[in-house]
């Protein structure tokens, strides 16, 4: 499709009007409003927003999570266990719902689609970076509630590791189905909301940790997950997997084949997404499987998957 027909798919997010870029802005040509492109990525938010924590970590750990640059497949398998989708999708046109450093982007890519793809934090550069250069994908920064994209337009919408850290995940929710062709499918996942799951360390650590200064948090991070790393491990090898939920960190040793340094480098990574965003909102199966129902999908799935749970469904 190239990235000028993949731009065309774009519409003003306030009014609906039609695109088109003038030097380095997008100006609607009904309203007149007009949107910066900064970095060869259109803007369609302000600069300062909730989710800046998640610009910071994917902008330092750019690459960390690509399957590319790690030499495993743990992106792609989470993808498509998550969606069902088929690996070969030439013709179709996928809006990708907060990429993070692009780790699910580069397999949509790798698809042959058209990829849509859009966050709402800076984290849109380090997705440029790794992906950008794809004639069949085209990446922007905008917020899932006021996406510059028509209603109905889209026949898959894909929203993975995100709703939860939205302040309203239903609100979210509806956006996203909003997005969705009839016949069109919607696949995202969140983290689940049971006993077990708020029992972990990080909820009671995010009161504070949410409010610290975001860099000063990111090097606190840095400095004390290396060590609980193999604190952790040793813990899980003698007392059962169950026992590293005693330590204040996230680690995967046990879960992917990771070497030693990309472990700790996903530790980092991840303790830091862990006690960082402003929004952690969790959800009940029972929950989403609503959301679904209110939006008017059919053949509605949703079940305990990667993050949590996951749901798809297709529009009635």
């Amino acid at each position: 499709m190239g990235k000028e027909t993949l731009f065309e798919r774009l519409c003003c997010p306030a009014c609906g009007g039609a695109l088109r870029k003038r030097d380095e802005e997008v100006v609607c040509e009904s309203c007149g409003r007009t949107y910066p492109i900064v970095g060869g990525v259109p803007r369609f938010v302000e600069r300062e927003n909730y989710a800046s924590s998640f610009g910071l970590q994917w902008n330092i750990h750019s690459k960390t999570q690509l399957d590319s640059h790690i030499g495993l497949d743990i992106s792609r398998e989470r993808l498509f266990t998550a969606s069902h989708w088929p690996e070969r999708m030439e013709g179709e046109t996928i809006l990708e719902a907060g990429s993070g450093a692009g780790r699910f982007t580069e397999v949509l890519a790798s698809t042959g689609a058209n990829v849509l793809s859009f966050d709402l934090s800076s984290a849109v550069d380090a997705n440029q970076s790794s992906n950008g250069d794809k004639e069949n994908v085209l990446i922007f920064q905008a917020r899932i509630e006021a996406a510059p994209v028509a209603p109905a337009s889209m026949g898959k919408v894909m929203c993975l590791g995100v709703i939860q850290h939205t302040p309203d995940p239903h609100a979210a929710f509806q956006a996203l189905a909003k997005y969705v062709r009839p016949g069109g499918e919607l696949v995202i996942d969140c983290y689940p909301k049971t006993w077990r799951g708020m029992l972990q360390w990080k909820y009671v650590l995010r009161p504070v940790t949410k409010r610290m200064n975001e860099e000063r948090l990111y090097r606190f991070v840095r400095w004390y997950a290396p060590k609980l790393v193999p604190v952790s491990i040793g813990l899980s090898k003698v007392l059962g997997r169950w026992a590293k939920r005693l330590v204040p960190i996230q680690q995967y040793e046990d879960l992917f084949p990771l070497t030693r340094e990309q472990n700790v480098e996903w530790a980092v990574l991840d303790t830091f997404d862990a006690l960082s965003p402003a929004h952690d909102h969790p959800q009940t199966l029972e929950t989403v499987r609503k959301w679904y129902r209110e939006a008017g999908f059919r053949d509605i799935v949703v079940e305990p998957g990667w993050n949590g749970i996951v749901g798809r469904g297709i529009k009635a």
